[in-house]
């Protein structure tokens, strides 16, 4: 697993604070394609088989994961592997690990090395209004005016947050303490590695789809990770991923 820029960076007293409305989301290693989807589906009817044997009827395969998916004979999904590097603010990752089936995450840590300074501030895209009560809400763009503030008071906000971080530091007081200082705007950054099966679980709670059979309402933040991941993952595993949406996205 090659090294990511943002773990080549060297901390340094002084640094000034840096402001992101994107996330990062790489692929850095997978052992994942539809055949794996197969090989596991077959082998309790058929036995081992060739990749070649596999791929000499494609409509069969389709037709075949799109029927696992369909009555949710979930467990052939599994026998495949993605890791992810992802970096994105500390309230996206809390979020984030509220998913344990199927996933292995390695967060940096603010223990033993100095916390970068870069936060997260909204694009002008991103809605900042609700409206409505819990459960029966929906998010409104919000004004200029609006926009403007959000974008002052929180980089005043981790400018301050840093400023109180490095002093700590300074004084010699442990990095496990100082961050306490630190708000979940700053941005972290994680491998977590996942299966298909439980890559459409998060799919289907963490992003809104046309086609999904089940609404979901998630937080922008994360749906933007899940976006990318997605667009990864349909790349790898084309039948798969397209027997996802044709059957309502729910995993199976």
């Amino acid at each position: 697993m090659s090294p990511t820029p943002a773990e080549s960076i060297e901390s340094s007293e002084g640094t000034a604070p840096s402001f992101r409305s994107e996330v990062t989301v790489e692929l850095v290693k997978h052992s994942a394609a539809d055949s794996d989807v197969l090989w596991a589906a077959r082998v309790s009817t058929a036995g081992e088989q060739s990749l070649e044997e596999l791929q000499k009827d494609p409509e069969r395969s389709k037709g075949l994961i799109n029927y696992l998916m369909r009555d949710r004979h979930g467990s052939p999904f599994e026998h495949n592997s993605m890791t992810f590097f992802i970096s994105a603010p500390i309230f996206v990752f809390r979020e984030f690990m509220r998913h344990r089936v199927g996933w292995s995450y390695n967060e940096e840590s603010g223990r033993y090395r100095q916390l970068e300074p870069t936060f997260y501030v909204p694009s002008e895209s991103r809605k900042l209004v609700q409206q409505g009560r819990p459960g029966k809400y929906e998010f409104v763009a919000g004004t200029p005016e609006q926009h403007a503030l959000t974008g002052k008071v929180m980089e005043d906000s981790y400018r301050q947050a840093y400023e109180a971080y490095q002093e700590m530091l300074a004084a010699g007081v442990a990095r496990e303490v100082a961050r306490a200082v630190l708000p979940v705007g700053l941005f972290s950054s994680m491998y977590a590695t996942c299966n298909a099966r439980s890559l459409m679980h998060f799919l289907g709670l963490r992003t809104q789809h046309e086609l999904a059979a089940v609404p979901s309402f998630p937080q922008r933040e994360i749906e933007m990770v899940g976006e990318r991941m997605e667009a990864h993952w349909a790349r790898l595993m084309p039948l798969t991923h397209a027997a996802f949406n044709a059957n309502g996205r729910i995993a199976p």
